[in-house]
């Protein structure tokens, strides 16, 4: 098949190459949009992250160029209309799991680094300062962490903390038995946050999920709490989260992600004028720390990602069963 790659930088090039299964590739920097969903004439499938755009105006554009597949890069698919995609007869494919593994240890980076500041000391010891004022942590072991989400990348994560010695309760609409076997107490969302000291995002984006971290759940955490997001930037209301900092009732935030990401994320910006204010206004706080979509950044994943990825391609052009289709 022609692929038309989006949203590429040197890894997923080098990457999508060294495991291509023998399609034709063309590469495209830019995500894809309305504006540029033109230069998907003559290919016979797309291949798209995250912040790709695949809305309704789109698929219907892509019909009309040929398309008939559309391959996800990710495990996320809230960028998708499923219902115009199936509309317009193209089949969505997903790499349902990556490397679970390097997402998770991202978060517990994200911790760690808040919590004993290693980020600052770095920068301290740099320029002849040792000391140790402001730089006090807090000990994990014995930490109440409230885990919302238990998927594959949660289900690593808890097993994270469980070394760690942390006091673990989970949040999800479908509680995983062989979590509960291990000792993992779930509850509702409320008895979660409540009096958390540490609040980790691992669920995915929906309706019923977007904002679910706003001026109402923030109250329910512990004061001085810490907020990791690595899982979908909407989920966090940016807005309230920036209140809450303000008031001291959040202590810490590390995002991973962010709700108006695609303007920012995987681009060189050092050199212009951030345009949006509150990604400004968060980056101000010396307590917040924000990556840039990096926690699914490990050799291991790139791999599985790219080696899913062609075997989806060539399920679809074998007209094998689609094991990895996302349907609405």
């Amino acid at each position: 098949m022609r692929i038309a790659v989006f949203s590429t930088c040197a890894y997923d090039r080098e990457s999508l190459e060294k495991y291509n299964t023998g399609h034709q590739l063309v590469f495209f920097e830019h995500p894809l949009d309305l504006q540029n969903v033109a230069l998907t004439k003559g290919f016979d499938a797309l291949c798209v992250f995250v912040n790709d755009k695949a809305d309704r105006e789109v698929l219907s554009a892509l019909k009309e160029n040929g398309i008939r597949l559309l391959l996800l890069r990710c495990a996320g698919f809230n960028n998708v209309d499923l219902d115009a995609a199936r509309e317009n007869e193209i089949k969505v494919l997903r790499v349902p799991a990556y490397s679970p593994e390097a997402v998770a240890e991202h978060a517990i980076a994200m911790i760690l680094t808040l919590n004993r500041k290693t980020h600052k000391a770095y920068n301290r010891i740099r320029e002849g300062n040792f000391s140790l004022e402001k730089l006090m942590g807090f000990n994990l072991h014995g930490c109440k962490v409230a885990l919302i989400g238990t998927g594959n990348i949660g289900k690593a994560f808890y097993r994270i903390l469980k070394g760690f010695g942390c006091r673990v309760m989970a949040y999800d609409p479908f509680p995983d038995k062989t979590l509960t076997a291990e000792g993992l107490i779930y509850g509702t969302l409320e008895e979660v946050l409540c009096e958390a000291e540490i609040v980790s995002l691992h669920c995915p984006l929906s309706a019923e999920t977007k904002h679910m971290i706003n001026n109402e759940t923030l109250k329910l955490f512990k004061k001085g709490a810490m907020l990791i997001n690595t899982s979908r930037g909407a989920l966090v209301a940016a807005a309230d989260v920036i209140e809450a900092l303000k008031s001291g009732q959040l202590g810490y935030l590390g995002l991973d992600v962010y709700e108006q990401e695609s303007a920012l994320f995987f681009h060189d910006l050092s050199g212009d004028i951030i345009q949006d204010d509150l990604i400004a206004r968060l980056i101000s706080f010396p307590n917040v720390l924000i990556t840039s979509h990096q926690g699914f950044f490990t050799r291991e994943a790139i791999q599985q990602i790219a080696e899913t990825t062609f075997s989806n391609a060539d399920s679809f052009v074998a007209g094998s069963p689609l094991l990895n289709e996302v349907n609405s």
